[in-house]
């Protein structure tokens, strides 16, 4: 079937996703199946590591504003996508007319949406013509403009797939910046959805990892593991205003960087467990917001294969802590998936986010629409769709 011949609203499309997440490790890209509403099918996964060459050059951008001049990094950034999408296809036995889409979130540098500001560097136009396949972009800005925080935007995706789990369960996705999607039932049995950044991720751990031993992560938790946390630091960072904010909210990778300072002259393993600990016991005070005790955890993104994370989140969450593959998802693309998913819901001009995930006023679509050679096609301008297309009704096959 032709590209052409799948290009009505509501039919199903296949669907490249990517993600270049705030760890700064390397591009996931995933194929799907998806009308925008059912999950399909799902294709394959795969992740593209940066080099350490280039990870510096973008780890430089970080908290630049957007008159700043990154050309050489965005096209750089832009070509690795193109290569990702290229090699995934080639693996899937797949050529380029067979997708209909690419969702392509770019890197977030710079998050501040209390100024109506976020940032995702990367050049969709280029994307789309290097692979000759349409791209829908700045998946953010809409729902900023509109007044929410522009984050998280996986829930939508993530009620889809949970569509048959037992309900309330959350989604605690752990990269550089930690979130949580928790998915219940309404009083009239409808699904309802609620999403919020619980706190910093991975990326403390990095960043002090990286500066005292020049590696790039705790592997699977094991610095962490032979040390004692600090619980008069914990205590202290857990007193910022941010931690008893009700949703919705949304951090900065960096927004916790000061933090580091805390811990100059422990021990490696010391300050590695006293930063694993926050991480999770901010979750456990995000845990406070939720409409609901969730029956079980499900965790994606890198901070799954910390097992001292896994371990301490187990402990404080008083309910089943799992990686999301305990239910048959993959933990390292499920969040290329979501720019998937969102990518044909912004061509069907569905609402990306909603006032119970991102705090935007009323259900926002989203995304810019890059077609090869061609004009621009926008889905933003803080336009709102219809609640009752809000998404949280979606059902996955």
């Amino acid at each position: 079937m032709s590209r052409r011949d799948r290009s009505g609203e509501g039919e199903p499309r296949v669907a490249i996703g990517l993600m270049s997440g705030t760890s700064m490790d390397g591009i996931d890209a995933a194929l799907l199946t998806t009308d925008g509403e059912r999950v399909l099918s799902l294709g394959g996964v795969a992740t593209y590591p940066y080099d350490g060459h280039f990870r510096d050059r973008l780890r430089a951008l970080l908290g630049r504003s957007p008159g700043d001049d990154a050309n050489g990094v965005v096209r750089r950034l832009t070509k690795l996508h193109a290569e990702a999408v290229q090699r995934l296809l080639a693996a899937s036995g797949l050529d380029a007319a067979a997708v209909d889409v690419v969702g392509f979130h770019g890197h977030t540098v710079l998050h501040r949406p209390e100024r109506r500001l976020t940032r995702q560097i990367g050049d969709g136009q280029l994307l789309a013509d290097l692979l000759q396949i349409p791209v829908v972009e700045d998946f953010r800005s809409a729902d900023v403009a509109a007044g929410g925080h522009g984050a998280p935007l996986a829930p939508l995706f993530h009620a889809a797939m949970a569509w048959s789990l037992v309900k309330p369960v959350a989604v605690l996705n752990i990269g550089g910046v930690a979130n949580v999607t928790w998915i219940g039932e309404a009083p009239d049995g409808s699904e309802t959805v609620m999403a919020f950044d619980t706190g910093p991720g991975n990326a403390l751990v990095d960043d002090w990892v990286r500066r005292i031993s020049g590696q790039q992560w705790d592997e699977r938790g094991r610095l962490a593991r032979g040390g004692r946390v600090r619980e008069d630091l914990v205590s202290a960072w857990l007193d910022d205003p941010y931690f008893r904010a009700p949703p919705p909210k949304s951090l900065d990778r960096d927004s916790y960087a000061a933090v580091l300072d805390s811990v100059t002259g422990l021990s490696a393993e010391d300050g590695a467990a006293t930063l694993t600990a926050f991480t999770a016991l901010s979750v456990a005070a995000g845990r406070a917001f939720l409409p609901a005790a969730p029956t079980r955890w499900l965790i994606c993104g890198g901070g799954r294969r910390n097992g001292t994370m896994m371990a301490m989140l187990a402990e404080i969450l008083e309910a089943p802590v799992e990686p999301v593959e305990a239910v048959g998802w993959d933990g390292d693309g499920l969040e290329a998936q979501a720019f998937a998913f969102l990518a044909v819901r912004s061509l069907n001009g569905l609402p990306l986010s909603l006032p119970s995930t991102t705090g935007v006023p009323s259900p926002t679509r989203g995304g810019v629409l890059r077609t090869p050679g061609r004009s621009i096609l926008r889905h933003d301008a803080g336009a709102e769709a219809p609640a009752q297309a809000a998404g949280a009704r979606a059902r996955s096959r």
